[in-house]
């Protein structure tokens, strides 16, 4: 029998109301309230604990304080930098490529609920990757939906809602957010 882990490591339909999931966003959430409550000559780029479960973030990326993240799917590369009050939910694999710059508030979603309103309301959900290139800005406030790609050298306007991927070096902007580039 697969395991609701197992599923939503999967990408497939799982509840995420489950002991062994539960287990996990516990242990994460101990280690990122240490992040967030750290004195910031304490916590250095990322506190110990939260870096310690975070094993593919680079040692030169940085995660400001009041930070949020679930499962510790995360993967940062060099250089790569957090503003304060980032939340991501990480219930899938979250890629941050080199020298990628996500402004203050930046929310990065990989669950996706079910449509069926019965099994939403059962926790039914499914977890897609969002990608982020290397030499990207994201700008403060702006939202990547489930499944999302930005492409390498992309910039993402601040408030802007990604809904679908950007390509690489586009400059996108608005709720939905357009390619800017095109204009």
């Amino acid at each position: 029998m697969t395991s609701e882990l197992d599923k939503m490591r999967a990408g497939d339909w799982y509840c995420s109301l489950d002991p062994e999931i539960d287990a996990i966003r516990m242990r994460v959430f101990d280690a990122v309230h240490r992040h967030n409550m750290a004195l910031p000559s304490e916590r250095g780029d990322i506190h110990p604990d939260l870096r310690a479960l975070l094993p593919e973030v680079h040692e030169t990326a940085r995660i400001e304080g009041q930070f949020h993240l679930l499962y510790g799917n995360l993967k940062m590369a060099e250089g790569a930098f957090m503003n304060v009050g980032c939340v991501v939910l990480d219930a899938a694999q979250v890629e941050i490529g080199r020298n990628a710059m996500l402004g203050p508030q930046v929310q990065i979603y990989c669950p996706d609920h079910h449509r069926d309103p019965v099994k939403r309301g059962q926790l039914i959900e499914r977890a897609l990757p969002v990608t982020i290139g290397k030499d990207v800005w994201i700008g403060g406030g702006a939202i990547l939906l489930p499944g999302v790609t930005i492409g390498d050298g992309a910039i993402v306007g601040a408030g802007s809602v990604v809904t679908k991927d950007v390509a690489p070096g586009a400059r996108v902007a608005g709720n939905p957010a357009r390619d800017l580039t095109q204009r």
